[in-house]
């Protein structure tokens, strides 16, 4: 022990800290030393001198405190207190942003959120929704007036201007006009096209659809000629896409994801090697797990069993969990059910968490999102059974190392579909659904009577910046495409489908078709 004092005085503060003075931390720091060899020694005692030399003393004074955040920022070799590996994120826990046009970025919303709005709530998030699409849309190289000193003429010979109603509506009439505004009908039968500052008719029965699927509430990019009080559209599109890396510009450096990191953990490089590093780890998604029938939950038994000898990160479980609810409380026994085959899972339980995401047919929650998680009381006993249990809101974030999933059980593809004003002719249904909610940036872009939502919780349906993933739960044919680099999927239904589900391997970003066969 004395050897070993004398060789940290020497080395530790006679070399590698010259001007400190210390207490008891040089025999703290032999004590920790002891069982180590010299070469091992001298390695430790370089490396904590250099953590202590980084934490900025106020004074030359080392103390046994400084010593033992230096050991343990040594030993911290991989990720710090706020990089989680694996995390849900409520939709209530969600960060809500406003676009201030002032300084052109995003500022943290300050206002408390009910879910009992005022009366104008439904209007400031509609037009939330417009100041995010204008700003990303007037950016785009179509409208941007930024020319190069000297090219002024060619430069703006093939720019259009992104106009408002009230510009249009102060003369009688205008060329060229390109107008962002939300599509609604006023008067029965008669579209029109609405933003902060007014509404205009408009006559849709020549115009050019690009791809999409253009439902009444959502934001449309129309280009025609206004005469008479009235917009003749010759071509409607959505408003301009933006890829994630430039949309984050306009955040700083705020956690605009969610979870509990001031920073956002998309630049973690800890987490980018880990994520880069398990090339096997993957997540699996299931939708309609009708705990109720027989045969699905001998499916989902034999999907469990498979699994516990290759866990992955996460099993997520989208309802509705009984097809049919007589009694509330039916819903209980089912989920025991579940957690007796989870809990003979043994590796599962060490190494993989179970997320359970309610759809509005679930008992419990009115028909209107972001929708509040299985009550405890129907899912307690399923947590004792299985503890890595996470019952969470639909929808809901997930964040997987640096990757950012946006999880949502609703028939948003069948809505689309149901309520577009034009169905298109060609092109493949996924392609135009991904470009629709992608373009939108957000899972609601439809009008609140088709799609209700919470209108202080906007910013939990939210696609801006653009995730990795896009996972919904709708229980027509499953798919997935990928647009402006995100990845848009539709797990399907687990028993309509014969019982197929999707596997996510995040260190990859690709998505494999499974399917639990058939027992002849």
């Amino acid at each position: 022990m004395a050897q070993t004092f004398l060789f940290v005085q020497t080395l530790f503060y006679g070399v590698l800290l010259f001007g400190y003075r210390f207490s008891e931390a040089s025999t703290f720091l032999a004590q920790q030393l002891q069982p180590l060899d010299d070469a091992e020694r001298k390695k430790w005692i370089t490396n904590v001198a250099n953590h202590v030399q980084g934490q900025c003393l106020n004074l030359p004074v080392i103390e046994k405190q400084h010593i033992e955040l230096a050991i343990k920022e040594a030993n911290n070799t991989g990720l710090d207190d706020t990089e989680t590996i694996f995390r849900v994120i409520s939709a209530f826990e969600v960060p809500s942003f406003v676009y201030c046009a002032e300084k052109k970025k995003f500022l943290p919303d300050t206002n408390k959120r009910s879910l009992l709005a005022t009366p104008d709530g439904k209007s400031s998030y509609i037009r939330e929704r417009y100041w995010l699409l204008w700003q990303k849309t007037s950016r785009h190289e179509t409208f941007s007036q930024r020319t190069t000193p000297g090219m002024e003429a060619l430069g703006n010979r093939n720019k259009l201007s992104l106009r408002k109603v009230e510009n249009i509506l102060s003369t009688s009439k205008m060329n060229d006009v390109v107008l962002l505004g939300l599509l609604t009908q006023l008067t029965e039968g008669r579209y029109y096209l609405e933003d902060p500052t007014g509404s205009i008719p408009i006559d849709i029965s020549t115009a050019t659809y690009s791809p999409g699927l253009f439902c009444e509430g959502c934001f449309l990019l129309a280009y025609g000629k206004y005469r008479d009080g009235v917009l003749k559209v010759e071509e409607i599109g959505f408003p301009m896409p933006e890829l994630a890396t430039n949309s984050r510009a306009f955040f700083g450096t705020v956690n605009s994801w969610g979870g509990p990191s001031k920073t956002l953990l998309k630049y973690s490089r800890n987490l980018n090697d880990l994520e880069k590093a398990n090339v096997e780890l993957s997540l699996v998604f299931l939708s309609d797990c009708w705990l109720d029938n027989p045969i699905v939950m001998e499916k989902l038994e034999q999907l469990l069993r498979g699994y516990d000898d290759f866990p992955p990160v996460a099993i997520v479980l989208m309802g509705p969990f009984a097809r049919s609810i007589e009694n509330v409380y039916t819903l209980k026994g089912h989920f025991i059910k579940l957690g007796e085959i989870l809990s003979s899972c043994e590796k599962l339980k060490s190494q993989t968490d179970l997320v359970i995401v309610p759809s509005i047919d679930d008992p419990a929650a009115a028909n209107i999102l972001p929708r509040p998680p299985v009550p405890e009381a129907l899912a307690g006993e399923l947590k004792k059974r299985f503890p890595r249990t996470i019952l969470t809101t639909n929808p809901c974030r997930l964040q997987y190392c640096t990757q950012q999933i946006v999880v949502c059980r609703a028939d948003l593809v069948t809505k689309l579909c149901r309520n577009t004003i034009h169905f298109p002719k060609e092109g493949l249904l996924e392609e135009h659904f991904a470009r629709t909610i992608i373009n939108q940036n957000t899972l609601a872009p439809l009008t609140p009577i088709a799609f209700p939502t919470h209108w202080n919780y906007d910013a939990a349906l939210s696609l801006y910046p653009l995730p990795d993933l896009i996972v919904i739960g709708d229980p027509c044919q499953g798919f997935h495409t990928t647009e402006q680099e995100c990845t848009v999927m539709n797990v399907g239904s687990f028993p309509k489908s014969k019982y197929a589900f999707k596997v996510y391997y995040p260190s990859s970003r690709t998505v494999e078709d499974s399917q639990i066969p058939d027992e002849e």
